[in-house]
């Protein structure tokens, strides 16, 4: 059930971030600036960057997996300067979440996940899906979409969401 939550909604809205870093891309152009200048536009002083915010959505993702599997996440250096840079970050995460299968969450609810900056504490998988994981990658892919908004990229809820599976 874990893998159902989580994997196909990170690489789902992560293509959608990628599809609105092409919008963002395309409004530089048309506006004729350097779309780094949009890597450092921030909501409010004391928030994160933009690319910071990719890099944390990335971060959630792949690390989430990685606790609740037990397979070792990739490890970036956070060191994204360019467009191109943070576009390749987006994709290779999506890359490592698509070797998941439902298999490697074998167990996952029950397993004891924590961080350092939790000094100890602890969350069961199943708890720390629900409480942390996937609202911190809404949180995170949210403000960058925020941020681009904000900053004149014409995109929409329907950039957010994405294709929807709908019925006739």
């Amino acid at each position: 059930m874990l893998f159902e939550m989580t994997v196909p909604q990170y690489i789902k809205m992560l293509k959608n971030l990628s599809a609105i870093l092409d919008k963002g891309a395309a409004y530089a152009a048309s506006k004729k600036f350097d779309t780094e200048v949009l890597l450092q536009a921030r909501l409010a002083p004391d928030q994160f960057p933009f690319v910071r915010q990719i890099q944390i959505a990335c971060d959630t993702a792949k690390l989430g997996t990685s606790r609740l599997t037990g397979k070792e996440a990739p490890s970036n250096d956070d060191k994204e300067k360019t467009w191109d840079e943070i576009k390749n970050r987006v994709q290779t995460t999506i890359a490592y979440l698509e070797k998941f299968s439902a298999a490697d969450f074998k167990g996952a609810e029950d397993k004891k996940i924590s961080q350092p900056r939790w000094e100890g504490k602890w969350l069961n998988g199943n708890e720390y899906v629900h409480e942390h994981a996937l609202p911190n990658f809404y949180f995170h892919i949210t403000t960058a979409y925020a941020i681009l908004r904000k900053n004149g990229v014409d995109v929409g809820k329907k950039d957010y969401l994405g294709p929807l599976p709908y019925k006739n």
